[in-house]
């Protein structure tokens, strides 16, 4: 059964995913203007709320909000959001809706960084990973259960600046990485970071092949 979001996910996405961000050193100082975090989440999760529910709950102008703090934001940092966005919810809610909170989040950052510094801008190159489908630069032969490269079941790693797209055409595998453990099918493509440690468990028939991009795929491409 698909699991269905709620008002209370929303903010229990929120409530951990605002604390990788006040954690995190690209992103901890603009946030430290914040002064009141519980009233924050509040209006966030009206916000998200509104935006994934239709409920109507969110009356702000996020524009405004980040436009008085432009000093303080940089194009980069727009990545580094959605790359914890991504984190904590596909950690937190079932796959299909973690690929709608995604693609929501690109289309914000997209419109905000728009806004902030011109659709020209560096930060328009910053988000274009979450919002663009990049082309791989190298894939691999498909594999199954029988050819799979011994080396692909034991612990590595892809080089600084590397990402993978492991793509599943049949069956299903397990991708293990950085305290993370995922099933993916089909349906359900895995990103491989740079320079995090992973390894593949199958068990049973699987005919998957992996890309290899020089900027964060799409996962749902």
């Amino acid at each position: 059964m698909s699991e269905i979001l709620t008002d209370e996910k929303i903010a229990e996405v929120l409530r951990a995913f605002y604390a990788r961000v006040r954690r995190d050193p690209s992103l901890s100082h603009p946030f430290s203007v914040v002064e009141d975090w519980d009233e924050h989440i509040t209006r966030l999760s009206d916000f998200w709320s509104s935006l994934m529910l239709t409920s109507g709950r969110y009356k702000g102008n996020p524009l405004s909000m980040h436009l008085a703090h432009v000093d303080k934001i940089e194009p980069k940092m727009f990545e580094r959001w959605l790359e914890l966005w991504a984190i904590t919810t596909d950690e937190l809610v079932a796959p299909e809706l973690a690929l709608q909170m995604q693609a929501k989040a690109a289309r914000v950052a997209s419109r905000l960084s728009s806004a902030m510094f011109g659709p020209s801008g560096r930060n328009a190159d910053a988000v274009a990973p979450m919002v663009t489908a990049p082309s791989p630069y190298r894939t691999t032969q498909t594999f199954d259960e029988t050819t799979v490269p011994t080396a692909l079941l034991r612990s590595h790693s892809l080089k600084p600046g590397s990402w993978g797209l492991i793509r599943i055409d049949e069956g299903r595998l397990r991708y293990l990485g950085d305290n993370q453990s995922e099933v993916l099918g089909p349906e359900r493509p895995g990103i491989i970071p740079p320079v995090v440690s992973h390894h593949l468990e199958i068990d049973g028939p699987v005919k998957f092949r992996i890309e290899f991009y020089d900027r964060q795929p799409v996962r749902a491409a």
